[in-house]
């Protein structure tokens, strides 16, 4: 049997005629750039996330870089985050002018642990952008004590948690902005790359709209920006496809919820960990091996088997050949479980669109590379 890690051409075929729709009425429109349907999926996402504005950019990095220039957040300043994540996140504070800084996670749940966040504090430091990893959310509210006892900015990194929730919160309740990324692989992704900004700050708002075209809300009046706009085609694929993303989010739970009950009880391998309480949507099914050597040992014999595993965030951002040492980013404390994390993180195909005997499959495969272990 071949399980792949996507199931991006099957979904398109099971709301072909939506998309289909959505795009063809652009198409007809003439209005590509900032028209018609990207105005409605901005409307759309707002109402989705319970707040009062929503932003489509360029992509999910632009996102996270506009929203700490319209905070003001630049050279000289300090953002606190994570480095068990996708390169970008740091990437977007270094390309606002910040200095990146990165304290442990959590041993269980992989998001920012906000027990380390304090010392992480100085007279320079600006925001935190912690990320919701894997598809669950970070303990905002302790995040958000601490924001706002230290005067802090907060910023959700939530490219791979839409539709997650804490337990009592949402997703961009409990900070200024919450930035996402539609790339084809997140739960909610386009055929290409894009991202938006959600936020109850009309500041935010009016700044972020002029950043991303060129400074300008007027016609012909320009100031200090950039081009980075979602343009109408994919906005309105995003559009046909946020009506299903609460019920193909729960698929993933349900796939989340098999993986588990099969894989208990593995010698080699810990599964992931779901906070009570909590919405975890599952963007990746990520599994731990017991030590670092047994993770790439355990993806050849899965993807030899027809399955197709990968790593995620397999080098640490602190361990990146680009990685700014010095005035651009430091590291607070030992970050041993972020490390460890990067080392041993073992995604399996996790998608809405997963049938019964493949998801069976792919648990047996992963219990016979376990039980060949010493």
């Amino acid at each position: 049997m071949q399980v792949s890690f996507y199931g991006h051409v099957r979904q398109y075929r099971n709301i072909q005629k939506e998309i289909d729709a959505n795009i063809q009425r652009v198409l007809e429109s003439g209005e590509y750039v900032q028209g018609p349907m990207l105005k409605q999926f901005e409307k759309e996402l707002a109402e989705f996330h319970g707040t009062k504005f929503a932003i489509g950019v360029g992509n999910g990095t632009d996102a996270i870089w506009l929203a700490l220039m319209a905070l003001g957040i630049g050279p000289g300043d300090e953002v606190i985050t994570h480095p068990n994540t996708f390169f970008a996140t740091a990437e977007a504070i270094w390309v606002a002018g910040a200095t990146a800084v990165f304290v442990d996670c959590d041993p269980l749940t992989k998001c920012i642990d906000p027990a380390k966040i304090e010392a992480a504090i100085t007279p320079k430091t600006k925001a935190i952008i912690p990320v919701h990893l894997y598809g669950q959310c970070a303990d905002m509210p302790a995040i958000k004590k601490i924001a706002d006892k230290h005067g802090l900015r907060l910023i959700e990194d939530n490219a791979q948690a839409i539709d997650a929730a804490g337990d009592g919160f949402r997703v961009g309740e409990l900070s200024d902005a919450a930035t996402t990324s539609f790339i084809i692989q997140k739960n909610l992704g386009t055929f290409g790359d894009s991202g938006a900004l959600t936020t109850n700050n009309a500041d935010i708002d009016a700044r972020v709209r002029k950043l991303r075209n060129h400074g300008s809300s007027k016609r012909n009046v320009h100031s200090f920006g950039f081009n980075s706009r979602l343009d109408d085609i994919h906005a309105g694929i995003l559009s046909a496809k946020l009506k299903h993303i609460h019920a193909w989010n729960d698929l993933r739970i349900q796939w989340a919820a098999r993986y588990t009950t099969g894989l208990k009880g593995a010698k080699n391998f810990t599964l992931p960990h779901v906070r009570p309480g909590y919405r975890h949507v599952f963007h990746l099914y990520a599994i731990e091996t017991k030590r670092p050597e047994q993770r790439d040992a355990l993806v050849d014999f899965l993807v030899k088997a027809g399955v197709d595993a990968k790593t995620h965030y397999s080098i640490a951002i602190h361990k990146q050949e680009g990685y700014p040492w010095g005035k651009g980013a430091r590291i607070v404390g030992p970050v041993t479980h972020a490390e460890h994390n990067a080392a041993t993180c073992v995604s399996l195909p996790m998608y809405p669109e997963l049938k019964p005997e493949e998801v069976d499959y792919v648990v047996a495969k992963t219990l016979e590379w376990d039980a060949a272990q010493k």
